[in-house]
């Protein structure tokens, strides 16, 4: 792995960390916030590629699980996994290896609709189905509830996807940026 390569990861590790310093918003009727991190979870996938944004994750949850408190509300520990969040969470590893592999696989780049496509459908879909089926296991709700509990986190997170989305072809259309992106 190059220095460049380490750089990039180390730096899409702190965009997550920053991420996490927004207090989550709380919706009450389910123990899970509204948190913007998996905005960077998906700018990983989507930016560095299924490798590099993948290990940029894992070193994100590596550090977590150690003790440092950058989870969203400042909270860290290996209690964070076995949280009513710790689902949405272990997704997070998965999804830019799912979202870099989908824009690899069918040359997503310059399609707009595609790309969206891919970072929603991983980067929401797949996070919300996972973290719910882990919420009914932690909280002993059924799955049909606590699916129908994650309807509410489908606009925000369709809304961060828009984001990802505009920030990752931002940057790609700068050419110095795309450069130390390959």
């Amino acid at each position: 792995m190059k220095a460049k390569d380490i750089t990039q990861i180390a730096l899409m590790t702190a965009v997550i960390v920053i991420l996490g310093m927004f207090p989550g918003i709380p919706l009450g009727f389910i123990p899970v916030p509204i948190v913007l991190q998996n905005m960077g979870v998906m700018l990983a996938g989507a930016l560095l590629g299924p490798k590099k944004g993948t290990i940029s994750v894992a070193l994100f949850l590596i550090l977590v699980a150690i003790g440092m408190p950058f989870m969203s509300g400042g909270n860290g520990g290996i209690a964070c996994f076995m949280s009513p969040s710790a689902g949405y969470v272990i997704a997070w590893l998965f999804t830019p290896l799912l979202i870099g592999w989908a824009e690899s696989r069918f040359n997503a780049d310059h399609k707009p609709v595609l790309e969206f496509a891919f970072i929603w459908l991983f980067g929401v879909l797949f996070i919300d189905g996972v973290g719910a089926v882990w919420l009914a296991f932690a909280t002993h709700i059924t799955i049909g509830q606590s699916l129908i509990a994650n309807l509410a986190f489908i606009p925000g997170d369709s809304i961060k996807t828009v984001a990802t989305l505009l920030v990752a072809q931002a940057l790609l259309k700068n050419k110095t940026v795309a450069a130390q992106l390959q």
